[in-house]
């Protein structure tokens, strides 16, 4: 089983349970995303092709990470004393693909991301 959907200006095939690279888009870690523009369903016998898109069909993925890529571009000429180095930092936001709701189907609930209980640290022994 697989789905393309369309999330700004790009495409993406997926199935259950993968993470897809999406540009950035500001939420948590653990909130819900829900993709409505699917253009393409393919399950077994089942293949739904939309015109654009498939009416009531829906992706409901989740935030895995936020993060970025940094690139460093560097420029170099021999016996010219010319050297450059510029860099570039790309966020993107990685989502892990939960269910595919089908026409009717209502999203699950959305969960609350998981808080971490942090102990305090014990006071450090003073020295006198």
């Amino acid at each position: 089983m697989y789905v393309v959907f369309e999330d700004g200006s790009r495409q993406y095939m997926v199935s259950d349970q993968d993470v897809v690279q999406l540009d950035y888009r500001p939420g948590e870690l653990g909130t819900q995303v829900l993709f409505g523009r699917v253009l393409l369903y393919q399950s077994g016998d089942d293949t739904r092709i939309g015109q654009p898109l498939i009416d009531g069909l829906r992706v409901v993925g989740e935030v895995v990470e936020q993060t970025s890529t940094k690139y460093v571009i560097g420029k170099f000429r021999r016996r010219k004393n010319y050297r450059r180095k510029k860099g570039h930092r790309q966020p993107f936001t990685e989502v892990r693909i939960k269910q595919v709701l089908m026409p009717g189907e209502e999203p699950p609930a959305p969960t609350k991301p998981a808080q971490t209980a942090q102990t305090p640290a014990p006071p450090a022994a003073g020295t006198t």
